[in-house]
């Protein structure tokens, strides 16, 4: 062997393992993400998410890989940002929050999609059954609107002898009007008046707040909504300075400094839609896989918080909360 082939030989040696790395990354499965917030605020949910992925045997950067697209609260990006990730021909969508669900529904139906969304998901025609979902769809519910009654509940106990209470809703989301019904038939129960307030971006909410000012409105319920959940630093800062007893649908919320929360463990529902991911990429099909439902509720109170509003927690609420923030 003359001194040129050897170098082609060494050569060959050095570049065959970057190659099969270039190969092996080339064929991994790709997932793409679709939300309708950010990175920051899906912080947690992203971990959970991944976590659950790699319980059904997938890491992200090892042997699956993740297309993300964010709207950032701007749900008529979505539409675009779903066909782009159909465009790439990704092996499953992920797809949270109901909009963004909508989104990715429409841009395929070939494409296998699992969801983490709010509502009902047959009622609102996304699948067939809860247990046999049908066509290319299959997900976790995580019953956004269904529990809105119960956070109207809260807020009366937490400020009793109270008339007039605001809710808050996306009206670009499309179960806005469900929970202005449902949330307004619980006030008239309750023989409370309700003001419904719309917003979907930084300004329509600080609008909002203003609104509930000048009302004198006792409190404020926020609707169970992406955007919301993007904006979750805005909504706990501005129920501070403004005083305003606010009930959240999501534990992120009060850690982040706001009064109460009740609802699903979004963690809890990533983590589940993070394995089902799994099991499409393994070969399951989502017309086999039954939505998932939450069958535990997170009840989450910040004392501290409860203190700067003036509030005094009934004792019925600490005994049933699952987590209490002092």
């Amino acid at each position: 062997m003359n001194r040129r082939e050897l170098l082609l030989l060494l050569g060959c040696a050095v570049a065959a393992p970057h190659a099969l790395r270039a190969q092996q990354k080339a064929m991994m499965p790709v997932i793409g993400f679709l939300g309708s917030g950010a990175t920051t605020a899906f912080a947690p949910f992203l971990a959970a998410f991944r976590h659950g992925l790699e319980e059904a045997g997938y890491v992200e950067g090892q042997n699956v890989a993740i297309e993300y697209r964010w709207a950032e609260g701007h749900y008529d990006r979505l539409p675009a940002l779903a066909a782009d990730l159909v465009g790439r021909k990704v092996e499953v969508i992920a797809a949270g929050s109901t909009t963004a669900i909508q989104a990715a529904k429409s841009a395929t139906s070939m494409i296998p999609i699992v969801f983490v969304g709010g509502g009902d998901p047959v009622r609102s025609g996304l699948v067939a059954s809860l247990a046999r979902p049908g066509n290319n769809l299959t997900g976790v519910s995580i019953m956004a609107s269904e529990l809105m009654p119960k956070r109207l509940e809260l807020l009366s106990d937490l400020v009793p002898q109270t008339r007039l209470v605001a809710l808050l809703v996306n009206p670009n989301n499309p179960i806005a009007e469900r929970i202005m019904q449902d949330v307004q038939e619980a006030a008239h129960v309750k023989g409370m008046q309700l003001q419904v307030l719309k917003a979907s971006d930084e300004s329509e909410i600080n609008a909002a707040f203003a609104t509930v000012v000048e009302s004198h409105a006792r409190g404020l319920v926020v609707g169970a909504d992406a955007v919301f959940d993007y904006r979750r630093q805005q909504l706990v800062a501005l129920a501070a300075r403004h005083a305003v007893p606010t009930v959240y649908f999501a534990r992120e919320f009060v850690a982040a400094g706001g009064l109460i929360s009740y609802g699903t463990s979004l963690t809890g529902a990533y983590h589940q839609a993070g394995i089902y991911v799994g099991k499409v990429l393994n070969g399951a099909k989502p017309a086999d896989l039954p939505v998932q439902q939450p069958t535990t509720f997170e009840l989450v109170v910040n004392l501290k918080t409860a203190t700067a509003l003036g509030l005094t927690v009934p004792p019925s609420i600490l005994a049933r909360a699952d987590e209490v923030i002092e």
